[in-house]
């Protein structure tokens, strides 16, 4: 039965995560994922998480929670809803802009989550003591199973946290305490029979339902990623040049998602449907200074701009052939391999073929080379 102190305890904490923007916040215990371990391992082992190696060397910190802190005894969950006041794909029929994924439309969740997290965090310590710690992702804490152990949801087909009055569309913050809070209860898995997250994925990242292989999904390919898009996966991206919100936008349950159409989440309308021809064009001071407080500052210009030209190649617009053979003189190879693939797209083959001739020859780096190779052969079954 919980003590007076502890249910007084609850109440701060309810009413303090909804002062401060929180839609849902539960309590969990930090052995309430004994099942974690095991499916981390194993994502890892089949290499699912690709160049992400800080996943497989904090296995152990990120299955325990209490091996990360040994003094926590409560988990406190807060969740942030961010969905749209739309479905995001219907910009993907519009191939001469870029879809940014809904999250990094707005500001740096982590900016906006971090500093509400620590507020109420002590307001805890002020009322009971003790000692705390704020995460919010950056940290190897597994959000989503301690989400559901605490009843905010639970991991739908595609991995992500699913909620009955919120949908997909939840970000996650935990604040660990050596309170002592009586645990919410776990939430069941609502998915039934339904795979349609599983079936909107365009490059087939989920090889069975609750499994992602993050090398083949769009979201580690434009964010994580820091080489170049593997050519089996370009095509499939379209115009998706930051993340990928496909199997979140899916989910039949976020018919009970309200938008988050407040200021603290609003979507910046420059980034709802921005321009390839503007984002081609951009220096690295002029993306420093466009994504100043956004997510999508962290992948630096090169990376960026390399997804923005895979998207000029997918988008069959000629007016943006002359941007695009002005990367090929770009200093960064990443853009100038990207480049070359979106040119032999964009450019008739004779056209390419004059160009391949003249520019392939003053380009030393091999990888790019090789782009240029790959460019002009012709696909295996071709007449």
């Amino acid at each position: 039965m919980r003590t007076s102190t502890s249910e007084n305890l609850r109440a701060l904490i309810d009413a303090e995560a909804h002062r401060a923007g929180f839609e849902a916040v539960a309590v969990t215990r930090p052995d309430a994922i004994p099942l974690a371990p095991a499916r981390l391992a194993e994502f890892v082992s089949d290499g699912f998480h690709g160049s992400m190696e800080w996943i497989a060397e904090t296995v152990q910190r990120r299955a325990e929670p209490s091996t990360l802190w040994p003094e926590v005894r409560s988990i406190i969950v807060l969740a942030m809803n961010y969905g749209p006041d739309h479905d995001p794909r219907g910009l993907q029929a519009r191939r001469d802009r870029g879809a940014i994924s809904v999250y990094a439309q707005n500001r740096d969740y982590h900016d906006v989550m971090k500093g509400r997290l620590k507020e109420i965090a002590g307001k805890i310590v002020a009322r009971v003591g003790g000692d705390v710690k704020v995460f919010v992702d950056t940290a190897p804490v597994m959000e989503k199973p301690l989400a559901e152990a605490a009843g905010l949801g639970w991991q739908g087909k595609h991995t992500n946290l699913v909620s009955r009055a919120h949908g997909s569309w939840l970000f996650l913050g935990t604040i660990f305490t050596t309170a002592e809070l009586e645990p919410d209860t776990a939430e069941i898995d609502h998915c039934g029979s339904c795979r349609a997250c599983l079936d909107a994925c365009p490059t087939d990242a989920f090889p069975a339902p609750y499994r992602l292989d993050a090398r083949r999904c769009i979201s580690y390919l434009t964010i994580e990623n820091k080489g170049p898009i593997p050519r089996e996966f370009r095509e499939k991206m379209g115009n998706r040049i930051y993340g990928c919100d496909d199997c979140l936008a899916a989910c039949p349950w976020n018919k009970f998602a309200s938008a988050a159409a407040e200021a603290k989440l609003a979507a910046r309308a420059d980034l709802r449907e921005p321009q390839l021809s503007e984002l081609l064009a951009l220096d690295d001071a002029s993306f420093r200074a466009f994504f100043s407080g956004s997510p999508v500052k962290r992948i630096g210009r090169d990376r960026f701009v390399r997804n923005v030209v895979i998207a000029a190649g997918n988008s069959s617009d000629a007016s943006l052939t002359p941007i695009a053979r002005r990367l090929l003189d770009d200093a960064s190879p990443l853009v100038r391999g990207a480049a070359i693939w979106a040119l032999s797209r964009l450019l008739p083959d004779r056209e390419f073929g004059d160009l391949a001739a003249t520019a392939s020859k003053t380009e030393t780096d091999v990888v790019v080379r090789q782009e240029w190779l790959a460019a002009l052969t012709p696909p295996v079954g071709a007449d």
